[in-house]
């Protein structure tokens, strides 16, 4: 192994691929799958849309599918 990190094989060729890089992982990026920050937006997200439809029969007078009918 020389000091650039590559070794030379038996047949004189330099393999540059000999060095494994290290490998390591993202704590940070974790936010996939049912974590708790997941359901929390989903929470919030299903909040938004309760209240938004009964804003929207308030002012309507009507259910979604009427507002949706009178189109």
């Amino acid at each position: 192994m020389n000091s650039s990190g590559s070794i030379v094989d038996d047949q004189g060729k330099l393999n540059n691929f000999a060095v494994e890089p290290k490998v390591y992982v993202d704590q940070q990026g974790d936010r996939t799958g049912f974590t708790t920050y997941a359901e929390m937006l989903n929470g919030r997200l299903a909040m938004i849309g309760f209240i938004s439809l009964i804003a929207l029969e308030l002012l309507t007078g009507h259910g979604v599918l009427g507002a949706l009918a009178s189109l």
